[in-house]
């Protein structure tokens, strides 16, 4: 079983300490910390990723070129790709 926890460091304490001991409960556990890359800079990290996120956004606000579906769309799609 492996888990990610993506929290603040004031978020750490004696309960969040808890809340893994009992969903390992009994096992050996490995605990890697590392910082968490912010998504949004990620994303915008280049300059063609950045022009391109922003005019698809641009496109959104101006409701150009939206792919609209419903539920039950959605769910047979999803199924379609599933089973190929």
């Amino acid at each position: 079983m492996e888990t990610i926890f993506k929290l603040k460091t004031k978020e750490l304490d004696m309960s969040f300490i808890e809340s893994i001991k009992n969903l390992f409960k009994g096992k050996e556990i490995e605990i890697t910390i590392k910082s968490a890359q912010d998504e949004t800079e990620y994303l915008l990290g280049t300059p063609a990723n950045k022009k391109k996120l922003l005019e698809a956004i641009d496109e959104v606000k101006r409701n150009k070129n939206l792919i609209r579906f419903s539920g039950k769309e959605f769910e047979e799609m999803t199924q379609t790709m599933l089973n190929s």
